[in-house]
């Protein structure tokens, strides 16, 4: 019998379809070479940091298409809405979530900013009466690895860390979660992530 009776999910990437390969698609369509926005972006220290602001709510999501579009050497209009056109929700998982809370388990989403203007990631998922908590970064000031913002999900969930499972297709952000007592699934596929959590919250996370 399980003792977990919480669910804590990342969004870009656990609930929606995988970033790389959306951002990938873009490449493609801007005429990039493969690989473009890895170097640009995210092994750029600058851009690294303009991120994490980003995220926190620093700055805003116009700021951050201007920067990142001077380094990738594309127009800035809704820049972070193209390079994620192709993102698409993870059925999967949502099946799974609506099957968690009718088990009676508590489902709360953490996720890291990416602005919501021009263009929203959360839009049209009615995310606030779907789950129990909704922790999106930049409405607090804080990111993930944080334990803040992971202690501020389990807040709003009214449960302890020990009784919840968190998922995050970003692999660095679960030990930060374990060592503050979640049991943690590293979302790579869906099926598979499912499955874990069937076997970790002992309950069938399928449509029914």
């Amino acid at each position: 019998m399980t003792n977990l009776k919480g669910l804590v999910l990342d969004f870009g990437g656990v609930l929606t379809t995988p970033l790389v390969p959306a951002a990938l698609a873009f490449e493609e369509r801007a005429g990039l070479p493969e690989g473009t926005l890895l170097n640009a972006l995210y092994l750029d220290e600058e851009m690294v940091r303009r991120t994490e602001d980003l995220e926190r709510g620093a700055i805003t999501q116009t700021q951050w298409n201007t920067a990142a579009a001077e380094r990738v050497g594309v127009p800035a209009d809704d820049l972070m809405g193209r390079i994620f056109a192709d993102l698409r929700p993870e059925v999967a998982l949502f099946t799974a979530a609506d099957a968690a809370r009718r088990a009676g388990i508590k489902v709360g989403i953490l996720s890291n900013s990416v602005g919501t203007d021009p263009w929203n990631l959360y839009a049209g998922h009615d995310l606030e009466h779907r789950f129990d908590a909704v922790v999106i970064s930049e409405d607090h000031g804080l990111r993930k690895p944080e334990p803040e913002i992971f202690r501020l999900v389990l807040d709003r969930l009214g449960l302890p860390a020990e009784a919840c499972v968190f998922v995050d297709d970003t692999e660095r952000y679960l030990p930060p979660a374990a060592a503050l007592g979640f049991a943690t699934v590293h979302a790579k596929d869906p099926r598979h992530t499912v499955a874990e959590l069937e076997d970790l919250l002992g309950v069938s996370l399928t449509a029914r």
